[in-house]
């Protein structure tokens, strides 16, 4: 059977938004073996459910829209942008379900806001704002090298390094305004952007269960950048080697 990886709809009403990244996400994912199937932001929740309950895994794409500050206990600043409801309530029925049963998850940019908030985080409404960070977080889309990141020595994003050498910085891609601020339940700081402290990506700290989130775009460099390809590749596998709880349950004994 295919392995096969839920993908939301970045976004319910920016056709042109979800028409030039999720082929990406879709590419990256097939490029390694995987089938996405994409989730309508227009399903009621129980066909949800049923879409959800044939695959193995979850990926949580970017979007245009910004997390609603009411989500973490926030009042809206002048510079956050508008909520995306049908995306936010998708990507909680895909969390709830990927978590219930340990299945793995890779969440990108807006995701990794989405699951940071899930998990009782908060985010920094706008990093120029409120940091006045001078890195580029911000640059264009076809910037593939916008600032460096400092990797976490033995973390999933440092063993998706070819050879895991001792290289523990690499450079990135950037388009987010937005950056994660109390840190979620269970997730630990895996990579920072050095010159401003921003979080770059976070990892669940259980053994056993494949979470990561990264705040750049690697779907855009996969088949350029070795951590990004790395990155898709260790998610894959690890979907591949998901198991159902009881099957594992049972394998145990």
């Amino acid at each position: 059977m295919p392995t096969k990886i839920a993908i939301p709809e970045p976004t319910f009403s920016d056709a042109k938004y979800n028409g030039r990244t999720l082929p990406l996400y879709m590419a990256a994912l097939q490029a390694f073996g995987a089938f996405p199937v994409i989730i309508s932001l227009r399903e009621a929740p129980d066909v949800v459910a049923r879409l959800v309950t044939g695959t193995q895994g979850v990926l949580l794409p970017g979007s245009c829209f910004d997390v609603d500050p009411e989500c973490y206990g926030q009042r809206r600043i002048p510079e956050c942008g508008p909520a995306d409801p049908a995306r936010t309530a998708v990507d909680e029925l895909l969390l709830q379900d990927a978590f219930n049963l340990r299945k793995p998850i890779l969440a990108i940019c807006h995701g990794f806001q989405a699951l940071n908030v899930w998990l009782n985080g908060s985010l920094i409404q706008d990093i120029d704002a409120i940091l006045h960070s001078g890195v580029n977080h911000r640059s264009d889309r076809e910037v593939m090298d916008a600032h460096s990141i400092r990797i976490a020595p033995g973390s999933l994003l440092q063993k998706s390094l070819a050879n895991h050498t001792g290289q523990f910085d690499a450079t990135v891609n950037s388009s987010h305004h937005q950056a994660l601020g109390r840190v979620g339940d269970r997730l630990q700081v895996t990579a920072v952007s050095p010159e401003d402290d921003v979080i770059e990506a976070a990892e669940l700290t259980s053994s056993d269960h494949f979470v990561l989130g990264v705040q750049w775009h690697p779907e855009r460099t996969f088949t350029l950048n070795e951590l990004s390809s790395g990155i898709f590749e260790a998610f894959v596998r690890a979907v591949e080697n998901w198991k159902p709880i009881p099957e594992r349950m049972a394998q145990s004994r």
